[in-house]
C-alpha cells in the first residue's frame, strides 16, 4: 500500500511539473488555446498540484492532529513555495518558533529555496525579529506585503534588489485570503486608484527587478477599479492559545485575530499545508464551541510553545480585555508639537463619529480627547480589529486596552472600504503641491503602507498630520503660542510626490474633506490646491511657513490664527464646543 502511494505520488509531482513545463514553454503557448482548452488546461493544472501537496502532508490519524516540533514542521515546505505568514508588530500574533525554526533549517541545510512570503501586516521590531530572520539570500524570491518598516532585513534585500518586492494594501491582502478560500479569481476595488499600487503607476512594485503586472486597472458600469488577483497559497504559518488534539483552536489570549482564520481556509482550500502555533493543548472537544476560531479540520501541524507571549515583552491581561484600565482622567501629555497636533485634530472629529487613528503624530488623539472630557463621546479604531479603548504605540501598535469590541481584520477593512468612517487621523511623510501624500518609500527606504491607503480610500474626512519640516526640530510651545528654536533639516512639504500612497486628485473625485495639519499651521485641499487656512500664534507666515516649505500654498482669503488655547498649559475646556461642533 505504501509502495502504491509512493509510485501514486511520483507519478502526480512527475504530470505537475510536466504542466508547469508546458505553460512556461512557447511564452505561455497555453494563452493561444481555445477558452475550453484553456481552462482544461488550467484545471487539471491546478488538481495535479493540490495532489502533490496533500500527499506531501504528515499523516493524520483519524481526527487526531499531528504534533511536532518546530524543526520538523519546517521541512514540509518545499522550494518555491507561496507561504503566508500572520501576525502583527511587536509579537502579536506571531508564530516567531516557526519563523525562526524555518531561517534555521535554510542555514542548516540550504533548503527550501525561493519562496515568496505573503504578509499582510508588520511583524516585527523594528529590527531582527518578526520576519527579518527569514532575510537570506536564496531563501526568498518574492515577498509580497502589507507592511515591510516593522521587518527591516527583508526591507534592504529589497532595496539592494535582491528580491522581488511588493507592497498591496493591507486591507486588500487580508480580504484577498477570504477570495482565495472562496476559490475566486480576485478582488475588484477602488482601494488605490491613482496611488503607487495602480498600474498606471508603479503597480505596488518597489524595485528595479520587479517586472511582473500583478494588478490590473478595469472599469465596469462606468467606474475604475482595480483588479487584485488571487495568489495561490501553498502553506501557512498561523497562531492560536490553546488547541484541542483534534486541531480545533481558540484565541482567548491573543491582542488580535488578524486574519488567522481567512489565511488557514484560503491554504486549505488550495491543497496547501497550515502550520499552527499555540502555548497549550488540551483533550479534544473541551474548548467551548463558541471560542473556537480555527476548525480543527483546517489544521495540519501543531506546534506547541509553552512560552508563548502575547507581546515580544510579555503578556498582560488588559490587552485581552479581562481586566478593565482604571482611566485616570487626570493624565495628560506634556505641552510640546505632538499634543499641539493631537489637540488641533480632535476638533476635526465630532460626537457619535467613529474614527480610525493610525500610528505617528496624531496618536496622542485619544489621551487629549479624555482630558478634555470627550473621550467616550466617539469612537477610534484600529485597522487590525479593536474597536474602542486605547491603542499602544510604536512597534506595539494595535495592542488595546479597554476595547468595546474585537473584530476580524478582514472584516474592519470592509466597514472601511465601504465608507463606515467618519474621519481617519494619519500621518504624512512628505506632502506635494496637489495634496499627494507619501509615507510608503522615502529617501530609498521602504517603509510600506500597511492600512493607510485603504483607510484613506473609504473615509469620508482624512486628516493628514505631521510637523513642517523634520530632522532635528525644536519648538517652545506655550502662554497661547509656539516658536521655533530649530529649524528641522529636511523639507516635507515638496513640490512633488515620486511615490503617492494617498492621491489628492482620487480624495477630489470622491468628494472627501482632506486637513493637513502641522504644529504651526492647517492647510486644506481644494480644486485650485493645498490652501494655507490657519496659523499658530508666534509663527511668521514667510519665514516660518512658505520659506521652508518647497511648495508656495494657496493663501485663504480667510486665513485665521489656531486657536491659542492649544498652546496652553492648562486645559482647553472645549466640551461645549466639541458637543455642539462650534469651533471658530
Amino acid at each position: 500500500m505504501v509502495e502504491q502511494d509512493n509510485l501514486k505520488m511520483h507519478h502526480n509531482i512527475y504530470i505537475y511539473y510536466i504542466l508547469i513545463i508546458k505553460i512556461k514553454q512557447d511564452n505561455y503557448k497555453v494563452q493561444q488555446d481555445t477558452f475550453f482548452q484553456k481552462t482544461r488546461y488550467l484545471v487539471e493544472f491546478k488538481y495535479r498540484k493540490q495532489e502533490v501537496l496533500r500527499m506531501r502532508k504528515p499523516e493524520r490519524k483519524g481526527t487526531k492532529v499531528p504534533v511536532m516540533k518546530a524543526k520538523e514542521a519546517v521541512t514540509y515546505i518545499k522550494d518555491n513555495d507561496s507561504v503566508a505568514i500572520c501576525g502583527a508588530g511587536g509579537g502579536i500574533v506571531d508564530p516567531e518558533v516557526l519563523i525562526n525554526a524555518l531561517s534555521q533549517r535554510y542555514e542548516e541545510t540550504g533548503e527550501p529555496k525561493d519562496l515568496t512570503l505573503w504578509h499582510a501586516t508588520g511583524l516585527g521590531d523594528r529590527n531582527d525579529r518578526g520576519m527579518s530572520p527569514l532575510a537570506k539570500k536564496g531563501l526568498v524570491k518574492r515577498v509580497i506585503g502589507g507592511h515591510w518598516g516593522q521587518s527591516p532585513r527583508l526591507a534592504e534585500m529589497a532595496e539592494r534588489n535582491e528580491i522581488e518586492a511588493y507592497n498591496f494594501p493591507q486591507g486588500i491582502m487580508a480580504q484577498l485570503l477570504r477570495t482565495a478560500a472562496a476559490g475566486q479569481p480576485g478582488l475588484l476595488s477602488h482601494v488605490g486608484l491613482n496611488t503607487f499600487v495602480d498600474p498606471r503607476q508603479k503597480g505596488g512594485k518597489l524595485n528595479d527587478v520587479t517586472k511582473e503586472d500583478l494588478i490590473k486597472h478595469t472599469t465596469l458600469n462606468g467606474k475604475e477599479y482595480l483588479f487584485y488577483p488571487t495568489l495561490p497559497l501553498d502553506v501557512c504559518f498561523i497562531r492560536a492559545t490553546t488547541v484541542d488534539s483534534d486541531g480545533y483552536a481558540s484565541m482567548e489570549d491573543e491582542i488580535t485575530y488578524v486574519d488567522v482564520l481567512a489565511m488557514a481556509q484560503a491554504v486549505h482550500n488550495n491543497g496547501g499545508l497550515v502550520i499552527l502555533q499555540a502555548k497549550r493543548m488540551v483533550k479534544a472537544g473541551t474548548i467551548h464551541p463558541r471560542q473556537v476560531k480555527v476548525p480543527g479540520y483546517l489544521v495540519d501541524i501543531v506546534v506547541i510553545n509553552e512560552k508563548q507571549e502575547q507581546l515580544y515583552n510579555g503578556s498582560d491581561a488588559f490587552f485581552t480585555g479581562d481586566y478593565i484600565a482604571e482611566e485616570d482622567e487626570n493624565a495628560s501629555l506634556p505641552l510640546d508639537q505632538r499634543k499641539v497636533v493631537a489637540r488641533r485634530a480632535l476638533m476635526e472629529i465630532g460626537p457619535g463619529n467613529v474614527g480610525n487613528v493610525g500610528v505617528g503624530i496624531a496618536d496622542g488623539i485619544g489621551t487629549v480627547a479624555r482630558e478634555e472630557g470627550v473621550g467616550e463621546e466617539f469612537t477610534l479604531t484600529v485597522e487590525t480589529g479593536p474597536v474602542g479603548g486605547a491603542t499602544a504605540q510604536g512597534i506595539f501598535f494595535g495592542a488595546s486596552i479597554n476595547s468595546k469590541a474585537l473584530m476580524d481584520m478582514p472584516s474592519q477593512f470592509d466597514f472601511y472600504d465601504g465608507g463606515g468612517l467618519d474621519v481617519a487621523f494619519l500621518s504624512f511623510a512628505e506632502l506635494d503641491a496637489k495634496g499627494n501624500v507619501n509615507v510608503h518609500k522615502f529617501n530609498g527606504k521602504i517603509m510600506g503602507t500597511g492600512g493607510f491607503v485603504n483607510i484613506c480610500s473609504g473615509s469620508k474626512k482624512v486628516v493628514l498630520c505631521g510637523t513642517l519640516r523634520a530632522g532635528g526640530l525644536k519648538t517652545e510651545v506655550g502662554n497661547g503660542q509656539i516658536k521655533v528654536v530649530q529649524e528641522g533639516r529636511f523639507e516635507k512639504m515638496i513640490p512633488e510626490c515620486e511615490e503617492i500612497t494617498f492621491s489628492g486628485e482620487q480624495a477630489l473625485k470622491q468628494g472627501q474633506k482632506v486637513v493637513y495639519i502641522t504644529e504651526r499651521a492647517v492647510f486644506e485641499l481644494t480644486e485650485e490646491g493645498v490652501v494655507l487656512t490657519e496659523v499658530a500664534p508666534g509663527i511668521d507666515v514667510e519665514k516660518d511657513i512658505i520659506a521652508q516649505m518647497g511648495f508656495k500654498p494657496i493663501i485663504s482669503k480667510e486665513l485665521k490664527p489656531m486657536d491659542e488655547r492649544i498652546f496652553q498649559d492648562e486645559k482647553m475646556n472645549i466640551r461645549e464646543e466639541f458637543m455642539n461642533q462650534s469651533f471658530k
